[in-house]
């Protein structure tokens, strides 16, 4: 992912808040490529529309500047309504790791805003990301 000008804070690094940014740019990118996501301000399947419910991180060492930045994740748990991904912050050569955490969301339903159940679509994406114990 691109970390930009204004991902940065006066000392030049990345802002705290902005992980979770790069984060969601990151996982929807992936998602958008394989169906799910807006166009046109619509989405284009329904399983994106969701919340996240949790979000945690740790920082290891600063992201220094502006350039590409690796953001890898995976899906650690898909539950029926659920996820949670976890998620790491690498230089490109993978050798630093800036920072680490977990990330859950559920899939609401647009019309009630109650949990419920991934598409049989989602599902099949999601497994593409599960995380081998």
């Amino acid at each position: 992912m691109p970390v930009h000008f204004d991902d940065l804070d006066p000392m030049g690094i990345v802002h705290n808040a902005r992980y979770a940014v790069l984060l969601e740019r990151a996982l929807g990118e992936y998602w958008a490529v394989r169906g799910h996501s807006f166009r046109d301000g619509r989405p284009t399947s329904p399983d994106v529309f969701h919340a996240v419910r949790e979000f945690a991180i740790t920082y290891r060492t600063p992201i220094r500047g502006t350039g590409a930045i690796g953001v890898h994740f995976w899906v650690d748990r898909l539950g029926t309504t659920g996820a949670d991904y976890g998620f790491q912050f690498r230089s490109l050569d993978g050798a630093t790791m800036h920072a680490e955490g977990r990330r859950s969301v559920v899939r609401l339903d647009p019309a009630t805003f109650r949990p419920t159940p991934w598409s049989d679509s989602a599902r099949t994406v999601a497994s593409t990301l599960l995380r081998p114990t």
